[in-house]
């Protein structure tokens, strides 16, 4: 099974609402909405800045999302 991670977001109440108008609209959950974003927001960075390279991603820390 894949690590999952979890991260707090901070969201104003109309973007909330949004982002809820939205998942729903779209028959996601607001979390299944938000990976979908991430996806398609890091789909777009590559294709306008290269594409991100393994190396770097194996140096982030990532021990601050890991689940307790």
């Amino acid at each position: 099974m894949k690590q999952s991670y979890t991260m707090p977001v901070k969201l104003s109440d109309e973007l909330m609402r949004k982002l809820l108008y939205i998942a729903e609209a779209e028959g996601r959950s607001p979390s299944a909405h938000i990976a979908f974003m991430l996806r398609n927001n890091i789909a777009y960075f590559e294709r306008t800045k290269g594409k991100i390279p393994a190396d770097a991603l194996r140096s982030l820390d990532l021990s601050a999302y890991e689940k307790e």
